[in-house]
């Protein structure tokens, strides 16, 4: 899936706007006061960020995915479900300062016309979580891997949103839940799925 474009300008002008959007929101205004707080000329904000707001919220979201994978290190040591459970706490923990922000970027999401917008966003984080837990499958287990996480971190995220604890310790524990109970459908499905592969044709009973 392709990412929207990237420059260290625009990274540079993200991390000056975070600082106004929960005063001004994801508007243009703030970007272009966010752009004069870093020296350079308001008047870029354009060239920088033709699209309206989606665009600021969609950028901001694959520059949190970009610095959860260079953040993450090295996990060779834990089994999967617990580097998908570093990773999303990583990236709670980065975005914690950003709070609100975060909130009134997923407000804009939330608007009808950004459905493709939020689907979009949510596919690549989804993604970019899997890619840095080193899970590199291509069948159909790909699907499922990255639907099931879709619905376990959307829900991860807004409950960190209302979560005032220290240091996220409710939203991790939420997580814990979240993901303990995926692993029991697995483990329910796997089961399942080899007592039907031990059945033969004629064990059915019609």
């Amino acid at each position: 899936m392709t990412p929207p474009e990237r420059s260290p300008e625009r990274d540079a002008a993200l991390d000056a706007l975070l600082v106004r959007v929960p005063q001004q929101g994801w508007t243009r205004a703030a970007l272009r006061a966010a752009l004069a707080d870093l020296g350079a000329d308001p008047a870029d904000a354009v060239l920088l960020f033709p699209g309206r707001d989606g665009e600021l919220v969609e950028a901001f979201i694959d520059l949190i995915d970009r610095r959860m994978t260079e953040a993450a290190g090295e996990m060779s040591h834990l089994r999967t479900p617990a580097r998908v459970r570093a990773l999303i706490a990583l990236r709670l923990a980065q975005t914690r300062p950003h709070r609100d922000a975060v909130r009134r970027g997923l407000a804009v999401l939330a608007r009808p016309g950004n459905a493709a917008l939020a689907a979009r966003c949510t596919a690549r984080s989804v993604d970019a979580i899997w890619h840095a837990a080193g899970d590199r499958s291509a069948d159909f287990a790909w699907y499922t891997k990255r639907a099931t996480l879709a619905a376990v971190y959307a829900a991860t995220l807004l409950y960190w949103l209302r979560d005032a604890s220290e240091d996220d310790a409710d939203t991790l524990a939420f997580l814990d839940r979240r993901l303990a109970g995926v692993g029991q459908i697995g483990r329910l499905r796997r089961r399942i799925e080899q007592r039907c592969a031990r059945l033969r044709p004629g064990d059915a009973v019609a």
